[in-house]
């Protein structure tokens, strides 16, 4: 396994849409070490979640897992998901705004309106199909890597842009 490097905003990678992932594909062994090597830079760089754009590859690919971890303190546990093809299908018209930040955006954090609940469709690394709902964090995670996956970063959702902030001055104001 490998750590990989984050891509940063400005790299185009960021902003294009991905392609799906074939499902004969999906055992190949060259997209499961894509997928360990995504799960140790997720963890690596304290993050929650991580969508292949963000290592430089275009497919429709993201790792998500929440455990203790000092840029989200306080989140509640998710455990390792790997999403592969995922797929919004119905989402809550009632939009809840929390702090957010991105491995890809350095040391800023927003606040980003979201859909406090979603029900996604995906393929898991074993090449199942996954129907699950998520509520709070969770789905926020997914919306976020979500976005990846379509070229957006969280800035593009950000209703108000006067409530960025750089990492240093949101802990000393904003964190509770």
């Amino acid at each position: 396994m490998a750590v990989l490097k984050v891509t940063k905003l400005g790299n185009p990678a960021l902003r294009k849409p991905s392609e799906a992932i074939p499902k004969e594909s999906i055992a190949s062994p060259e997209l499961q070490r894509l997928i360990r090597d995504m799960i140790e830079t997720m963890r690596e760089e304290d993050g929650v979640g991580i969508a292949a754009p963000q290592v430089g590859v275009s497919k429709q690919l993201a790792v998500i897992e929440v455990g203790e971890n000092r840029r989200y303190p306080g989140k509640p546990a998710i455990p390792l998901t790997v999403l592969l093809n995922p797929r919004i299908v119905a989402a809550s018209k009632k939009l809840v705004a929390d702090w957010e930040g991105c491995l890809s955006v350095n040391d800023m954090r927003g606040q980003v309106p979201r859909a406090e609940w979603v029900d996604v469709e995906a393929f898991n690394p074993k090449g199942e199909r996954l129907k699950f709902h998520a509520e709070g964090f969770f789905a926020r995670v997914i919306q976020h890597e979500c976005d990846h996956l379509a070229g957006k970063v969280f800035l593009d959702r950000m209703a108000n842009l006067a409530t960025l902030s750089h990492l240093h001055e949101f802990v000393r104001f904003w964190q509770q």
